[in-house]
């Protein structure tokens, strides 16, 4: 019984590290796509905040588009003006999907 409880424990201790590895993994380019401020040419005084608990960011405007980044909820971004097929333009080469994000008050979007 003791062999089984120490291998049940070190399953659990490893998939426990695992977790908190990906998430910190995670957090760090969270934070410096964050930290960037999308990079490209977003116009001023457009700045919205993120509504979904993790938005995806993409390369071009579309769910098929490659994943460069993610936001947290609460993050506040800045953006243009230009939305394409329901993608707000962050930056350069930077997308997300226009329904999560919600321009902050008195943003000129």
């Amino acid at each position: 019984m003791l062999g089984i409880v120490s291998k049940k424990t070190l399953i659990i201790l490893g998939v426990l590290v695992g977790v908190v590895v990906i998430f910190a993994i995670g957090s760090d380019q969270r934070s410096s796509g964050a930290e960037q401020g999308g990079g490209g040419q977003p116009s001023a005084g457009c700045t919205v905040t993120v509504t979904a608990d993790v938005l995806n960011v993409r390369s071009a405007p579309g769910t098929g588009s490659a994943i460069v980044g993610k936001y947290n909820a609460g993050a506040r971004v800045e953006a243009s003006g230009e939305v394409q097929d329901g993608f707000r333009e962050l930056g350069d080469g930077r997308w997300a999907s226009d329904d999560f994000l919600e321009p902050v008050e008195g943003a000129r979007c």
